[in-house]
């Protein structure tokens, strides 16, 4: 959802705020609704709330129009005459009323469930764009089953809330005063007593939200535990399999999953108990209105029809109050799922212009310094990566190779100091737009559930199948795609799980062919291979890199001996930088690391 669209709406949408929250001194709801929708998402909303009011009073017409009648037949006993007409009156206005309730019903479930859908299938899908522009450290520093529990479970409990949940309940609280304030206007005294319960039991359940949110934000800390050890119990089977670990990680899950029996049974007793008791309470009411009528009837002050009919509403009105307060404890329960939606919502986007032209690749870093969380990965790095040239980045593991990779990318931002390409920024450049002008093949290769065409054409969607078989043929996959039953049209599972992982690299080389970037960032592509693979995977590198800018992140140092340039890193700095030879001869980490490496090519079982 859009920051402008939420804007507008605080702007626009005043006339019903109060009716969705209070403010902070109140120590109330502090979160309001109508944040998280669209502007029409929000209208749709207060319409819904004016159905669920029409339905409620429509189901009071035939309620009275019973009393009038059953208050005509009455007459005899009280010496008067029973007139014909009013019957006929009280029954036609009754059917109506029915007629009426039934029509009403029918637009309050379009205008409620309908409208709810649209709009949190529209919230679902903008989370995910969302998502899409945020940072990697974001993703660092997130659990994916936190992620995933917001996207799916918090916006059912928001789609619930929009399509039954606010609708009924301010329905049903704006109707209720409606006729609270028509039946003390009537008559005073059998109004407080109808109603004098209600002020009470709604105290009862406000004094009670502190308990329910404790249990139901352990009940969401044990779901997360639970889908955490599944998804790691599933993950792991091989390794748990072969260390025969399934006696231990098993009982990690089972422990996990009986502590979420645990806390759902614990919330549902909490609520269960808090809201029949209070209910209980509520219903009290009826017979204190049948009391206070009775006294008072008896005493010459209220005569036979207003008690009639206050018994008659008193009965109706019940039902609704009950709901009123099984809603509130609900509406409780919407507050931590807006406060995780309100959270990702106000995460800070990764933006830049669309428009800014790149013409120059030539990428250089001036002293440039970055960090996750507090730990220093880059410090002060300051060098040129030559356009049109390969360039590799070398060195120990934690160096800050791949770190200086995907900060080119701008996967992240730098902390300090800027990196730019062609003369220009990249911390001004919306990163998609950024993303058009580089390719990458890193070594943990991301395929997808579909077939081996439509993966490559990922890479360009508007390509001609000409330039998809093209670009596939270059790099290498005709080999192992035509000994596939389908061909090209052949669904390879998930991640690729039928393939082999250079079959999987060529896939992934092929996209960044077709995609034809001027910029070319290579992330250990050939390091998990085995010797007849790794040849076909740098015959279709020699295509791609073929006149581009080249980032090349390297542990074998014999692959990039031929690279126009080697930058040597150690603890996020650089300590030496040249061509092969010119390292050799300095005699440095770089010479080390190479002779260490050319040892253990002569090392056998």
């Amino acid at each position: 959802m859009s920051h402008n669209n939420s804007s507008k709406n605080t702007a626009a949408n005043d006339e019903f705020g109060d009716l969705f929250g209070k403010d902070d001194s109140s120590g109330l709801m502090v979160f309001r609704i109508k944040n998280y929708l669209s502007e029409k998402g929000y209208s749709d909303l207060k319409k819904a709330i004016l159905a669920v009011v029409i339905t409620n009073l429509c189901l009071f017409i035939p309620a009275i129009s019973v009393s009038v009648f059953v208050f005509e037949l009455l007459k005899p006993f009280t010496g008067s005459v029973i007139d014909p007409g009013r019957l006929w009156i009280s029954f036609g206005i009754a059917l109506a009323g029915i007629i009426l309730t039934a029509v009403s019903y029918a637009n309050e479930y379009n205008k409620c469930y309908v409208s709810a859908y649209t709009e949190v299938g529209n919230v679902r899908t903008e989370l995910a764009e969302r998502l899409r522009k945020l940072p990697l450290s974001f993703f660092n520093r997130k659990d994916l089953t936190d992620l995933t529990t917001t996207i799916m479970a918090d916006c059912t409990r928001m789609e619930s809330a929009l399509s039954h949940l606010v609708p009924e309940l301010f329905g049903q609280i704006i109707s209720i005063t409606i006729v609270m304030i028509m039946l003390i206007v009537y008559d005073w005294r059998m109004g407080i007593a109808a109603f004098i319960t209600f002020p009470i039991a709604l105290f009862l359940i406000y004094l009670s939200k502190n308990l329910q949110t404790k249990y139901d934000k352990r009940l969401h800390k044990s779901k997360l535990d639970a889908a955490d050890k599944t998804q790691e119990y599933l993950e792991g089977m091989k390794v748990i399999k072969s260390f025969k670990l399934g006696g231990g990680k098993f009982e990690a899950l089972e422990k996990s999953l009986k502590n979420l029996m645990k806390n759902s049974f614990s919330l549902e007793f909490i609520v269960g108990v808090v809201t029949v008791g209070i209910s209980l309470f509520l219903q009290m009411g009826l017979p204190i209105t049948v009391a206070v009528g009775v006294y008072l009837f008896l005493g010459g002050t209220l005569e036979i029809f207003p008690l009639l009919l206050f018994l008659i509403v008193a009965s109706r009105i019940y039902g609704p109050l009950t709901t009123v307060l099984t809603l509130i404890s609900e509406y409780f329960f919407l507050e931590p799922s807006l406060k995780r939606l309100a959270a990702l919502r106000n995460e800070p986007l990764m933006e830049g212009s669309k428009s800014v032209p790149i013409q120059n690749y030539g990428i250089e870093f001036q002293n440039v310094m970055f960090s996750y969380n507090k730990e220093n990965a880059i410090k002060g790095i300051t060098m040129q990566i030559p356009e049109g040239k390969v360039t590799a980045l070398v060195g120990p593991s934690g160096s800050g190779k791949s770190t200086i990779s995907k900060l080119i990318a701008r996967f992240w931002d730098t902390t300090a100091g800027t990196i730019s390409i062609g003369g220009t920024d990249i911390k001004t450049v919306d990163p998609e737009h950024l993303m058009e002008y580089m390719s990458f093949v890193f070594q943990d290769v991301v395929l997808f559930d579909d077939t081996v065409f439509n993966n490559i054409k990922l890479g360009r969607h508007d390509a001609a199948d000409e330039e998809v078989y093209a670009a596939a043929k270059a790099a290498r996959c005709d080999s192992f795609v035509n000994k596939m039953p389908g061909g090209y049209q052949t669904v390879i599972g998930e991640n690729g799980s039928r393939l082999s992982g250079g079959e999987r690299q060529r896939i992934s080389i092929a996209r960044a062919l077709l995609k034809n970037a001027p910029v070319v960032l290579l992330d250990e592509a050939t390091a998990s291979l085995d010797p007849e693979n790794e040849g076909e995977v740098q015959k279709a590198l020699s295509e791609l890199i073929s006149s581009k800018t080249v980032v090349v992140i390297a542990h074998r140092l014999r692959t990039v001996t031929n690279a126009d340039k080697i930058v040597v890193l150690d603890d996020g700095r650089i300590v030496e930088e040249g061509t092969h030879d010119e390292l050799i001869q300095k005699d440095g980490l770089y010479k080390k690391m190479y002779g260490i490496q050319q040892k253990s090519m002569d090392w056998s079982i």
